[in-house]
């Protein structure tokens, strides 16, 4: 009898215990004291232009410097990669929003008549022929350029890594509305599972064709 008495109090408070675990903390409370993790290393990329497309996302003027300010800045960079592209024969294709047409596009990038123009919101293979577009071209390896970085870049680049293409993303060729965005992508394109694989992550002056 003094055994049972001396254990019940065990047995309740062991039961509560067992019954009101800790909370365990979501990312929110630990928000301020995550740091950022290394940054995927780049490496230099050298493509065939006739298995290569230059895809050049929504660099339209309702977008590039009204909404998205440091778009102005990559400009140069992505004619550079146009420009390089163009010489070697390599396909390049226009992407923007839809009812945003190809006259909208900014015009140090101005599109060719005959370059393939995509409407379609985040992920440029939804509801578009992108997919056959680079297909009927024999295109294996894009090279993705533009805005925004966490929206039609890291979508299409994601699906596109699944749909089995090889993926070149020059760091500096693509922006955002703010500098997290941007690093959030490069670091999510660079350690994803899966995609990853398919994903080189580099700089314009390190794209040979």
């Amino acid at each position: 009898m003094v055994r049972i008495a001396y254990l019940l109090p065990l047995l309740v408070a062991g039961a509560f215990a067992y019954a009101a675990p800790a909370t365990a903390q979501t990312v929110m409370e630990e928000w301020d004291s995550v740091k950022a993790l290394p940054a995927p290393a780049l490496k230099p990329v050298t493509v065939d232009a006739k298995t290569t497309a230059l895809v050049i996302f929504d660099m339209t003027n309702q977008f590039c410097g009204p909404r998205y300010t440091r778009c102005p800045q990559i400009v140069p960079t992505v004619k550079k990669l146009l420009t390089e592209a163009r010489a070697k024969g390599a396909l390049v294709v226009y992407t923007s929003i839809p009812n945003v047409g190809k006259t909208e596009v900014v015009k140090d990038l101005e599109p060719a008549a005959t370059d393939p123009f995509i409407q379609s919101f985040l992920d440029k293979f939804l509801n578009s022929d992108l997919e056959k577009t680079l297909k009927d071209k024999g295109v294996t390896t894009v090279i993705m350029t533009g805005l925004a970085s966490n929206g039609a870049i890291l979508y299409t680049a994601s699906e596109a890594a699944q749909k089995g293409f090889n993926i070149v993303v020059p760091i500096d060729a693509i922006t955002a509305i703010t500098r997290y965005a941007e690093q959030f992508t490069v670091w999510q394109l660079g350690n994803a599972p899966i995609i990853s694989a398919k994903i080189s992550l580099t700089k314009s002056d390190t794209v040979k064709f």
